[in-house]
């Protein structure tokens, strides 16, 4: 099976994103039955979703999986990808739309190609922390998911599209003011991920 796993470089301030982290552990040891490709990408509107379409041309994956840093406990498998750009903070180049279509003329949204569902079942059996999501927020993981389903479907590729936000990391969430966020280490991250 061919693989396509994308995560995001660190924004907002911290100096790691957990995405990068995972992304750059599996790339390291791979899958023995997978024929992965691996990218992180930028946290800039529009150049992320550029340089996955490009990716998803170029290699022309069974599978895109985007990892992305999200704010809740245990990861949260997308289904849904929303045509919105809304900025809750400015990306890394200080890009802050609001309320802004990503594609204009396109569909509202696309439900993710990944059976969603089944995979928050399957996690979940093997002791890991997940949820169903049916928002991915308006920032620039909602903003690739967006655009791996529309290009996807648009271009008439195969592709099964999904994406899974994960927790801070330990040493994000020491570092953050105010309430304690949750979080994950990188070691129970790594695991999901690496699914055959």
């Amino acid at each position: 099976m061919k693989i396509l796993l994308t995560g995001f470089e660190p924004f907002g301030g911290s100096q790691v994103n957990p995405s990068e982290q995972v992304v750059r552990r599996i790339a390291a040891a791979p899958p023995l039955d997978a024929d992965l490709r691996t990218l992180v990408l930028p946290v800039v509107y529009y150049r992320a979703a550029d340089l996955l379409r490009e990716a998803l041309d170029l290699h022309r994956p069974d599978l895109w999986l985007g990892i992305g840093q999200g704010n809740v406990a245990g990861l949260s498998v997308e289904s849904v990808g929303l045509n919105l750009n809304h900025a809750r903070i400015p990306d890394n180049q200080g890009n802050a739309p609001q309320d802004e279509p990503a594609a204009p003329g396109r569909p509202a949204a696309y439900f993710a190609t990944v059976p969603a569902r089944e995979l928050v079942t399957h996690l979940s059996t093997k002791g890991i922390p997940s949820r169903l999501s049916v928002s991915a927020g308006t920032f620039i993981c909602n903003h690739v998911l967006f655009a791996a389903l529309e290009h996807t479907a648009s271009a008439g590729l195969d592709t099964r599209c999904g994406f899974i936000h994960v927790p801070l990391l330990p040493e994000q969430a020491a570092l953050e003011p105010g309430e304690l966020r949750p979080s994950m280490s990188l070691d129970y991250l790594d695991p999901p991920f690496a699914l055959p």
